[in-house]
């Protein structure tokens, strides 16, 4: 069993206490009530720090269980909110294209419908984009389940600094996507989230590198993942090596890996999607979780 984190203090000082910001998540009809609700209270009154505004996209039809959270949204229960709808399920890139549109702030911060913001994240992450002039601010996160209590689960951690976030996103995505805050007016630059099934983070992420974005992440875990047993079932399959193929190739076209990344990853990626569910979640936590140190940016490009 893992050891709970320490607390983290924000400090007395902060310095980003006057950036507004706000929290940009998605729902959609097959997201459970009760976990929608311990995330929108753990991202908006439940901070240190509160968002000034909550933008909620609803992704298609909901049940009359999840419109009637949604009308509490409405009323103000957590806060300052504005609602988005989409008649018809198109999808999370769409759903948060549609929030990056609309956000009247510059700095966004994501996060999920089922997932819990520690009390303490937008305390630190808003005043280290200010202090450091970021475009895109991640963390670490801590998965927890039905069985595994939020703060007991695998760590989940990526390169801090901005060069070594610059060597590893030619081997995996270097963020957590539901711990990221960013600046709009960048990823909007770039042409914001683009639809590619499970990717569309990544995608972001490497269009922003490339357009000059300024990136880093915070080592305290300050989001808690939740992993469901379908998890990783879900991320197998033609359609997500579909997505692992298309940005591969863009990532050669764009001269961010070259031809012997590009196959070594293709290969990589083709036995993680094709392996059994129970084969990928042991993979991920020995083979990219264990192996957080990226390379030195210099050899990570022209690989």
């Amino acid at each position: 069993m893992n050891e709970p984190d320490p607390p983290v203090s924000a400090g007395q000082s902060d310095p980003g206490r006057h950036s507004p910001f706000a929290v940009l998540m998605p729902l959609w009809g097959r997201d459970l009530p009760d976990r929608v609700q311990l995330a929108l209270t753990s991202a908006t009154t439940a901070q240190q720090r509160r968002p000034e505004l909550l933008i909620l996209t609803v992704d298609g039809p909901l049940p009359a269980v999840l419109e009637a959270l949604v009308r509490r949204v409405v009323a103000g229960e957590f806060g300052p909110a504005q609602v988005l709808r989409h008649d018809t399920h198109r999808g999370v890139a769409a759903a948060l294209q549609d929030g990056l549109e609309a956000s009247p702030y510059e700095l966004i911060a994501r996060a999920d419908a089922d997932d819990i913001c520690r009390p303490e994240r937008f305390a630190l992450q808003i005043p280290t984009m200010q202090e450091r002039n970021l475009d895109l601010l991640g963390s670490a996160m801590r998965e927890f389940s039905d069985r595994v209590e939020p703060g007991q689960g695998p760590l989940r951690t990526r390169p801090l600094e901005h060069d070594e976030i610059v060597g590893y996103l030619p081997h995996h995505s270097p963020f957590h996507h539901p711990t990221v805050v960013m600046r709009r007016s960048v990823a909007r630059a770039v042409g914001g989230y683009r639809d590619l099934p499970l990717l569309e983070d990544y995608w972001l992420w490497e269009r922003m590198m490339l357009g000059g974005a300024r990136m880093a992440n915070r080592p305290e875990v300050l989001v808690d993942y939740r992993v469901d047993e379908e998890l990783f079932a879900r991320r197998g399959g033609w359609r997500l090596f579909s997505s692992d193929l298309q940005l591969q190739r863009r990532m050669l076209m764009d001269r961010v890996i070259g031809p012997g990344r590009f196959a070594r990853n293709l290969v990589l990626r083709g036995a993680y999607r094709f392996a059994p569910g129970w084969v990928r979640r042991i993979s991920y936590r020995r083979l990219i979780e264990q192996n957080v140190e990226a390379p030195h940016p210099s050899t990570a490009v022209a690989s």
